[in-house]
């Protein structure tokens, strides 16, 4: 079977892994943020999320130093466990990454809604209430085809795509910063929280999974890193991805909310461009925050679609889904039955509209901390050195205890049943390829 190519650098890593972090949700869901802890709250819960995950961080990167595998998780964990328990690992973080594409073809729609009301015309029908527009399916559409081609033809043509977008949103975003810190006010920050300083922190961590799921995406990737690529630079990529993925939520929080008062843009989803409309009197704001979105929304979309086409192709060269699917393009040497079949995922899920931005949120959480604390625990178990076992320990720890906020009852925002049916027709989707490729070989450790 042919290699795939080897081309990608540091900064090729880092926007890969920021790009898969930084999409739209700063501008769609923003209110929700608010809504769950309050400026400070929320601002605390992916600060302290950010930081925590750190330790989750550096043990992605002593595993692809270890082991440069597409198959990530599935890979890590078949060191330790048995193969049914490391692919259903790949399979739910397969989940993680792959449930971000549909919701940014959907944002497109939304965010382009905003500029452009007469999209919100002609529906076709409606989910939970909440109707699906031709146009903004289409803007979809055309979105996710235009970034399959993109991945279909090769990463180093995706991966300087990605260079570029990333570099635009954090001009932009420095800019608003600039901005709001100049009109502001510090009386609009008050309350400070929601709810208890505890409640409004604990609400807010328990989406930090979703929103900053993507630092680990640059192990999917190691197989083609250019020749002269450090290994040890990994973790240097993962760690400033992280840290820069989670002060941009931080900052873009106590942006919204220093420019004007935070309670009066509950309920309004695109709450990051009404705040600083309103707080300066200005429509061309709301242009820039736009350009800014767009661009967000689709380094996040490509970023993601990288990460899962991967991960899907290393499934199949593994034996644990069919092999067609591990096909690599004699010209462009990408792996193009993955890209193929993950499009055509990515427009089915589409057709859900609107209805999938919140629910994708939680379960997209659960799905990120889960594939978190099994990576650390495969470690744990493998490395030998006390100081690193430690360090590891801490990242089973925050990774578990994520994990828990979402599924144990007791907790304030756990999985509805809604969430719970999504997650099962995953791993039902995941046991059915996975009997399909058993009944026909048996599969590869």
């Amino acid at each position: 079977m042919p290699a795939l190519a080897r081309k990608l650098r540091l900064h090729h890593y880092f926007a890969l892994a920021f790009g898969t972090m930084i999409g739209t949700g700063w501008l769609v869901l923003l209110d929700d943020w608010l809504g769950r802890g309050g400026p400070l709250g929320a601002m605390l819960g992916y600060a302290i999320g950010g930081i925590l995950l750190l330790p989750v961080g550096y043990v992605y990167g002593q595993w692809v130093l270890r082991l440069p595998d597409a198959a990530g998780e599935a890979a890590y964990t078949a060191q330790v466990f048995p193969p049914i328990v490391s692919y259903f690992t790949g399979w739910i973080m397969l989940l993680a990454y792959l449930i971000v594409c549909p919701w940014e073809a959907v944002a497109v729609g939304k965010v382009a809604a905003y500029i452009f009301p007469q999209l919100n015309s002609f529906p076709l029908y409606s989910i939970d209430g909440i109707p699906v527009f031709l146009p903004r399916l289409l803007l979809g559409v055309i979105l996710t085809l235009l970034l399959a081609i993109l991945n279909y033809r090769g990463i180093r043509l995706s991966a300087t795509f990605q260079n570029w977008t990333t570099s635009i949103v954090l001009f932009i975003f420095l800019l608003l910063l600039a901005i709001s810190g100049v009109r502001g006010s510090p009386s609009n920050f008050h309350p400070a929280f929601s709810a208890t300083p505890l409640v409004s922190i604990l609400l807010t961590l328990q989406i930090v999974p979703y929103f900053l799921t993507g630092f680990e995406s640059a192990p999917k990737c190691a197989e083609e890193a250019h020749p002269d690529f450090r290994g040890k630079n990994y973790f240097l990529a993962i760690a400033m991805a992280l840290l820069t993925g989670a002060f941009f939520y931080v900052f873009t929080i106590g942006a919204v909310a220093y420019i004007h008062p935070w309670q009066s843009l509950l309920g309004h989803r695109f709450a990051t461009a009404i705040a600083f409309e309103q707080g300066i009197g200005a429509r061309w704001p709301v242009q820039l925050i736009l350009v800014m979105a767009l661009f967000g929304l689709i380094q996040c979309f490509n970023g993601n679609f990288v990460a899962s086409t991967r991960l899907f192709f290393a499934f199949a060269r593994r034996g644990t889904i069919p092999n067609r699917f591990a096909a690599i393009h004699p010209t462009f040497q990408t792996p193009s039955s993955a890209v193929v079949a993950l499009t055509i995922a990515t427009l089915i899920a589409l057709l859900l509209g609107d209805a999938i931005l919140v629910p994708v949120t939680e379960v997209g959480s659960m799905a990120s901390a889960t594939g978190w604390f099994l990576a650390c625990l495969s470690f744990f178990f493998v490395e030998k050195r006390a100081s690193k076992r430690a360090l590891t320990a801490l990242g089973i720890a925050v990774s578990l205890a994520l994990t828990a906020m979402k599924i144990l009852p007791v907790v304030p925002g756990h999985f509805t049943h809604a969430e719970w049916l999504a997650l099962a027709l995953w791993l039902a989707i995941g046991a059915l390829l996975h009997a399909v490729s058993a009944a026909k070989r048996p599969a590869i450790k």
